[in-house]
């Protein structure tokens, strides 16, 4: 039997019957030490896992659990818009413009080594303890981790394309668009994909400045520090974990419909075994599409009623992001507006390829 290796090998039922096998090891290791008159580890370090389960109801009951999830959603989400925007346009002007490298080079690299926990004092004297403070410093976090990756992402772009170009007579802004771009933004995903755990990291620290706005982090500050509930603490870690897992999903997701060449030949793969999906894989796909198309009309009716009001004071969204709704609205406009751009695209393909069809029946 082969032990070593051999990860994408099994079928999907394997796959599962062993992780639920892994899941339950876990929490069978897990009541063994906190249960028993005499525990090995006290509920006070480690709360036991029916402790942890019992604390989801008193989150939702007493401590707003939504609204708190929404908030350090938003922040996330946030920060992240406003990292992305600043670093890809920064990082192709110190990347690829000679005098900018001479010049920032040197402190792109040294500003990694900053301690962010040092400069919380000073984002609240420049911004104050809102959330703008908290987005900027969020936003900073990541800037200061993915601004020099992506300075190296340029770097190792193959030197046969950028030749290749050169040849065919292309201008620097067709060198930008066509090889540098995709090239450097498609590898970048996977690098703001791994960010994604250390943000979280980030917005425990912000939210702990001005607690009384919400959030996760402020939450277990709050539940922590001065009510002393391990359980209820361990319960909001799960969240996070399990917010982490789904953000991670959604990314592949987005980095497949945004940079699909960079899955062609493991596509390609696959579609040679001639394998059919098995039943699990067919309706695990199933209801991930019945739930999108759900997520997606629940939206659009409270997105609509932040304008139109027809819930009457009821704003769902607004109560559940707060002064960051703003960021959710933003990001579905943009996702709406990519698909309708594909639909488009794929459109005029069908129509091109009919001409073309036509013309060769004639001949």
């Amino acid at each position: 039997m082969k032990f070593i290796g051999g990860i994408e090998e099994g079928t999907s039922v394997q796959k599962v019957i062993f992780g639920i096998l892994g899941f339950a090891l876990v929490i069978l290791g897990w009541i063994a030490l906190t249960s028993g008159g005499d525990p090995v580890i006290t509920s006070g370090i480690l709360p036991s896992p029916f402790k942890v389960i019992t604390a989801f109801p008193e989150l939702f009951n007493e401590n707003e659990l939504l609204r708190n999830t929404g908030v350090s959603i938003g922040l996330n989400l946030a920060g992240y818009m406003e990292a992305i925007l600043i670093t890809i346009p920064v990082g192709f002007v110190i990347g690829l413009i000679k005098y900018a490298r001479w010049g920032f080079q040197r402190q792109i690299d040294a500003i990694r080594y900053i301690p962010l926990t040092a400069v919380t004092g000073l984002f609240i004297v420049w911004f104050g303890i809102d959330t703008d403070m908290k987005i900027h410093f969020l936003a900073f976090g990541i800037l200061i981790y993915i601004l020099p990756v992506m300075i190296q992402r340029i770097d190792e772009v193959d030197d046969v394309y950028i030749k290749t170009v050169h040849t065919l007579g292309a201008t620097d802004w067709q060198l930008l668009k066509t090889v540098y771009m995709p090239s450097v933004v498609s590898r970048l995903s996977d690098d703001i994909r791994v960010l994604t755990a250390i943000s979280w990291t980030y917005i425990i620290v912000a939210e702990s400045i001005n607690s009384n706005q919400g959030g996760l982090g402020a939450l277990i500050y709050s539940v922590g520090l001065r009510q002393g509930s391990p359980d209820k603490v361990f319960a909001l870690l799960i969240i996070i974990m399990a917010i982490g897992i789904v953000q991670d999903k959604l990314f592949v997701k987005m980095d497949k419909e945004l940079f699909p060449f960079k899955y062609q030949a493991k596509e390609a793969v696959k579609s040679s075994r001639l394998e059919n999906k098995g039943l699990i894989s067919v309706i695990s796909d199933y209801v991930l599409v019945a739930l999108g198309w759900i997520v997606i009309s629940i939206y659009l009716m409270l997105m609509i009623n932040e304008l139109a009001g027809f819930l009457g004071d009821s704003r769902p969204l607004s109560y559940l992001f707060g002064s960051t709704v703003w960021v959710v609205h933003l990001i579905f406009i943009c996702i709406l507006v990519f698909k309708l751009w594909k639909w488009y695209q794929q459109r005029t393909d069908q129509v091109a390829l009919k001409v073309i069809a036509s013309k060769t029946k004639g001949i």
